[in-house]
């Protein structure tokens, strides 16, 4: 990870010094920091707590939209980020300014001293120090990492708390199964608070519910308390409240109906001002969130395509995520047929292989490239070796660029017509691609 040399950007790379590992999971560290920095923590809006493994930030924009519909202000923790650190904190709708950030940051480094902390935790502290000396009607606060041992998790009770769709990721820190990861998930679950459940598999719903009935934490449980559905081009949206005819998301994906739901049912289990009907349509319609099927029109990377292709940008990482942008990319096809191929780009932590298998049969060919600039990244040729063990034929590109043109020449041999390209496999893939197709 590297920051650009701002001043911000300069503050940002030392506090990645501050301790050995990124990942440290405890909660006595950032504890002792807010402390420190006078318990911002306790001086916030109220608050929606948003987990899962896939899916969360998608459901923290649209909650952030449909109460910004409704004339809300809205604070937004988010991570990570995609070109710039400032995309993490939003205040009461702006991102936070290249000033602020520099200051509160500074001032988190000062009171934290040469005591070991991670970069997540003082990054954290940091936003909740602006937060909290901002005016906003509410906070829709995202976890890191898990859940129970997440720097967000310090935060007083909040209004709700959500967790999206499970699945095996970073299994390195929050275990090897479903139900391991779903506990950690389930840290975020308080005692009184609703509890609002995304699609899960049985195995992860169990753990879910099992910690929820300790807690007595009023449940909402998808396709059992409320459900959404696409019927005629509108989103249906069900629960025990009753019905709404609403606008398809503009996200684009199968996976958005649900992504949308959780959060429509979020506002509608605080209830009151919080979900108005006309601030939940509006949501749906203006919502934004790069990098989660983003339909690429202008740019140097454009420039590079075959002419009249589609570029679509996604930044799933795992095989749970994956399999939800395989089947977009079917439903397109089905609507519109064109031979689609993938430019991709992985971290040596994810299973390359797993995110690939639901391609198979549908992708023409997946061209493999190295993350430009990260450490952690896969090189062409090992993810060329996964790709062709999911059973997809595949080569390696130096670049986006050779890759593009590589994509363009496989193209026009196979006389195919305008082909549909994907570029996947990565957040940080998509930041760079964003940064460079600017």
């Amino acid at each position: 990870m590297s920051f650009q040399l701002s001043p911000s950007g300069t503050i940002l790379e030392r506090l990645l010094a501050l301790h050995p590992k990124r990942i440290d999971l405890v909660l006595d560290r950032v504890e002792r920091l807010l402390a420190a920095l006078g318990h911002p923590e306790k001086k916030l809006p109220p608050i929606v707590h948003v987990a899962g493994t896939n899916g969360k930030g998608s459901t923290c924009a649209y909650m952030r939209a449909m109460l910004e519909g409704s004339g809300y202000r809205v604070h937004v923790y988010s991570s990570p980020h995609l070109v710039h650190f400032h995309e993490r904190i939003r205040l009461a709708g702006k991102l936070i300014s290249e000033e602020e950030l520099s200051a509160t940051l500074e001032e988190c480094e000062t009171a934290n001293g040469d005591q070991p902390i991670t970069f997540f935790e003082i990054t954290t502290a940091a936003a909740f120090l602006a937060f909290s000396r901002h005016p906003a009607d509410a906070l829709i606060l995202e976890v890191g990492l898990g859940g129970r041992l997440d720097a967000t998790n310090v935060i007083p009770p909040p209004l709700a708390t959500c967790i999206t769709p499970i699945g095996l990721d970073h299994q390195d820190f929050l275990g090897d199964s479903l139900a391991a990861i779903a506990a950690e998930k389930a840290g975020i679950i308080k005692r009184g608070v609703h509890a609002i459940l995304g699609p899960q598999d049985d195995e992860a719903k169990a753990v879910l519910i099992r910690r929820a009935d300790q807690l007595g934490a009023p449940l909402y449980v998808y396709g059992e308390d409320y459900l959404a559905v696409e019927e005629r081009g509108r989103l249906v949206y069900q629960d025990t409240d009753g019905l709404l005819d609403l606008p398809l998301p503009k996200l684009y994906g199968r996976h958005q109906i649900a992504n949308a739901a959780v959060a429509i049912a979020a506002l509608r289990r605080i209830g009151g001002r919080w979900a108005r009907e006309k601030g939940i349509e509006w949501g749906l319609k203006n919502v934004e969130w790069p990098a989660r099927l983003q339909r690429l029109h202008k740019g140097p990377l454009i420039d590079a395509a075959p002419k009249d292709a589609e570029v679509w940008l996604d930044g799933g990482h795992n095989p749970h995520g994956g399999a939800a942008v395989a089947q977009s990319m079917a439903d397109l096809e089905e609507r519109a047929p064109k031979p689609l191929y993938l430019i991709t780009g992985m971290l040596r932590t994810k299973d390359a292989v797993g995110y690939f298998l639901p391609f198979r049969g549908l992708a023409k060919h997946v061209t493999t490239i190295g993350i430009p600039g990260e450490a952690a990244s896969l090189g062409a040729g090992a993810l060329y070796d996964a790709v062709r063990e999911a059973g997809i034929e595949a080569s390696p590109a130096d670049d986006l660029i050779d890759a593009m043109m590589q994509v363009s020449a496989w193209s026009r041999a196979r006389e195919e017509g305008p082909p549909r390209i994907l570029v996947c496999g990565s957040l940080y893939l998509a930041g760079k691609v964003l940064a460079h197709n600017s």
